[in-house]
Formats: C-alpha cells, sequence, structure tokens
C-alpha cells in the first residue's frame, strides 16, 4: 500500500501555510485536491532542500492544486530519497520527469537507481 508519510491535507494558501509549516527546514510536499469522499488524490509530488514552506508558497498563484500535505526532513539527501519513493509509488500527473538530485551530489534514487 502506498504513504505519503506526511501532515494533512491542508488548503494552499498562505495562511495556512503559516500556521503548519512553522519550521525552515529540508522537506518534502504534494499538492493536490481532495476528493468528494475526502480522500486526497497527489497532483504532484515535490521538495525543498532548504525550506519547505517557501517551496509550498511558490505554488499558491501558479497551480490548479487547491491542497497540499507535507513532512520535514533531517537533510536534503533524505528529502531527496523520500521524493523519489512519492515519485514511484504515486506517478502524479503533473511530474514529468524523474526527481533531479542537487547538483555537485552523486546521490541515487532509492527505487530505480537512475543515477547510479
Amino acid at each position: 500500500m502506498r504513504f505519503l508519510r506526511m501532515e494533512g491535507p491542508y488548503n494552499l494558501n498562505s495562511e495556512t501555510l503559516k500556521a503548519k509549516v512553522t519550521l525552515t527546514s529540508p522537506g518534502n510536499y504534494a499538492i493536490g485536491r481532495e476528493s468528494e469522499k475526502g480522500k486526497f488524490l497527489v497532483g504532484y509530488i515535490g521538495r525543498s532542500d532548504s525550506d519547505v514552506r517557501a517551496r509550498l508558497e511558490s505554488w499558491i498563484s501558479k497551480t490548479k492544486w487547491t491542497h497540499f500535505k507535507f513532512s520535514y526532513a533531517a537533510s536534503p539527501q533524505a528529502a531527496f530519497e523520500k521524493e523519489c519513493d512519492n515519485f514511484h509509488d504515486f506517478d502524479p500527473p503533473d511530474n514529468f520527469t524523474h526527481p533531479e538530485r542537487p547538483e555537485g551530489t552523486n546521490w541515487s534514487c532509492p527505487c530505480c537507481k537512475i543515477f547510479g
């Protein structure tokens, strides 16, 4: 069974982001919408290597998706690996390519070893 292992879903707006995403931290997120039955439907999977709230803020005015989920990550590498896991588990419709690893790293995807 697939799990995002994230908090939410919450409405994707500035007020909610400030209330729910309180730390400046690497992290992961999913944006999407809630179904009529209240299930979160993933539209896009992403990460931030430094500030997950700022990254989510950047989506507010440029996406059709109305909700988000998020989690903090212990490090940029942990965020990258979780993004890869979620990308492979959910195959979100708005992710057109595999997550990129940060420039200057040699990290591999834990699922497909695309960079290995």
